[in-house]
């Protein structure tokens, strides 16, 4: 039975498109660029930092992004940010009894405007606060201490089959993809990813049913 739900951020919850955009215009390329490299390095099952570093060979990701925020011109989240189905199911969940987390691979800033949003869910972190990072075996039993349930019991929701699903699985949670994101769309048929997900999610709206049928 399925108790607590945890889940992943960008591209879960969060529409990336305003900080890939916001990364082009940093490192100086068209944004169509930017979304052809991240789609490549996606297709070679590569980080996607990577994608960044293709257009600056070399580049310390953190420095680089600590300098943004230096400047002005630091990650931003609104409620416009949001994918339409996110704050509708987080309700739907909460009313049903779920603890509800979210747990992502974002930076420390990316948590308080995470909670300036003020999403319907009961804990926020992330791996800049823990200071792990996914697919860190670490990082989930961070989140197995942090949520209030039994491993089997933790549905951990994400787009990524090589930091979300295939860990999450082997740290013994449930696990959901969806398919949105690069990665969600280009791997969610993948026998890996077909084996170790419970569930596939085309959005987040069927989710309280499948948790509610258990």
């Amino acid at each position: 039975m399925i108790r607590a739900v945890v889940f992943d951020v960008g591209e879960t919850l969060i529409d990336d498109t305003r900080e890939w955009r916001a990364w082009a215009d940093w490192l100086g390329v068209p944004p169509h660029t930017m979304s052809a490299l991240v789609g490549a390095v996606t297709a070679q099952g590569r980080d996607n930092a990577d994608a960044l570093r293709l257009i600056r060979p070399g580049l310390d990701v953190a420095a680089e992004r600590r300098a943004r925020e230096d400047s002005g011109h630091g990650e931003q989240l609104d409620p416009d940010d949001l994918y339409p189905d996110v704050r509708s199911t987080l309700n739907v969940l909460r009313s049903h009894g779920l603890w509800l987390g979210i747990a992502g691979n974002q930076t420390v800033r990316a948590a308080d405007l995470l909670r300036a949003l003020d999403l319907p869910v009961d804990a926020i972190a992330t791996s800049g606060e823990w200071g792990v990072a996914k697919p860190s075996p670490e990082f989930f039993a961070r989140l197995i201490e942090w949520a209030p349930a039994a491993r089997g019991e933790i549905l951990y929701v994400g787009d990524h089959p090589a930091n979300d699903i295939l860990p999450g699985k082997r740290a013994g949670l449930r696990t959901a993809l969806i398919r949105r994101g690069p990665w969600g769309y280009l791997w969610a048929d993948d026998p890996e990813v077909v084996k170790a997900a419970d569930w596939r999610l085309d959005d987040l709206t069927a989710l309280p049913e499948l948790i509610a049928a258990q």
